[in-house]
């Protein structure tokens, strides 16, 4: 494995940029920056019009989902994807890079990097520390929009990497597995509004915040540093385990930082919070507010 390749889940600027400079983004490999915001603080296509990474493509995350269902963010069909990312260039023999131009280094790329994994793609990598430590160590940008020659994506849904709301409801009485919720803690446990809606969590879910495994510089944390968290929180690796967040985004970071533990076989829920408030019953909204109240 080459030293800036980290077990192909992630790879170095360093890396990226010799990649960029000797022309080897094409056919097979593709940079996609994955970046989205609140529509009031920033507009990611523009910034990505603006700036972006040379050869690389925007991956629109409010195009590529089900749009027919009344949560955001939720896997598009096989089809959908597979048209979508072969409008991008990319193909099921080509590597992809994901990156986002978040202030905390990455937030949306570990997102992407899940959802090509979930339709069966393995060459999938996000870049570690971002647009924001590409731009800080003088790595190259551009300003030009590349116009990447289609292909062929054939997507097949691993339904493994996913859970539904109602596998998310068995659970909570068989404990088949474990959960961890990567929002903040106000959220989990109910102190704090969550974007909009009542906060709380699923009952046995255990919370480890996203940004745990982040360096201060917006790297991720070494492997030794992310087993420890896990262990912290009584989070056995070698057991299923699946994350929830507000919207499936940011649950995203806990399979990625368990997929460079050696366990790729995290699963996502993807309808999180934002499903589980509006379908599960009250008292499986647990909440210390509510407690308080009551």
């Amino acid at each position: 494995m080459a030293p800036n390749v980290l077990g192909r889940a992630l790879v170095t600027a360093k890396w990226l940029s010799e990649a960029v400079r000797a022309g080897r983004v094409g056919t097979s490999l593709r940079v996609l920056d994955a970046s989205w915001y609140p529509p009031q603080k920033r507009n990611a296509w523009q910034e990505f019009k603006e700036r972006h990474i040379p050869g690389a493509s925007f991956f629109d995350i409010e195009e590529c989902r089900d749009q027919s269902s009344p949560y955001d963010f939720m896997l598009p069909s096989e089809s959908h994807f597979a048209d979508y990312v072969g409008r991008l260039g990319v193909s099921n023999d080509t590597h992809v890079v994901v990156y986002d131009g978040d202030e905390l280094g990455t937030f949306y790329a570990p997102r992407a990097w899940w959802m090509f994994r979930a339709f069966g793609h393995k060459e999938v990598s996000v870049l570690n520390g971002g647009f924001k430590n590409w731009v800080k160590e003088g790595h190259p940008v551009t300003a030009e929009v590349s116009q990447p020659a289609p292909a062929v994506f054939k997507a097949k849904l691993n339904t493994t990497l996913l859970k539904t709301f109602e596998e998310m409801m068995q659970n909570v009485g068989s404990l088949r597995f474990q959960v961890v919720d990567s929002r903040p803690e106000s959220r989990f446990r109910g102190t704090k509004l969550d974007q909009g809606l009542e906060s709380g969590h699923i009952p046995g879910a255990v919370n480890i915040p996203f940004h745990s495994f982040l360096t201060e510089t917006g790297h991720e944390k070494s492997i030794e540093e992310i087993q420890q968290i896990f262990h912290e929180k009584k989070v056995d690796l070698s057991k299923p385990l699946t994350a929830t967040c507000h919207k499936g985004v940011t649950a995203c970071h806990i399979a990625l930082a368990a997929y460079l533990c050696g366990k790729h076989d995290v699963a996502v829920y993807d309808g999180s919070w934002s499903e589980w408030f509006h379908r599960a019953p009250p008292h499986y909204k647990v909440s210390e507010l509510k407690r308080n109240k009551a």
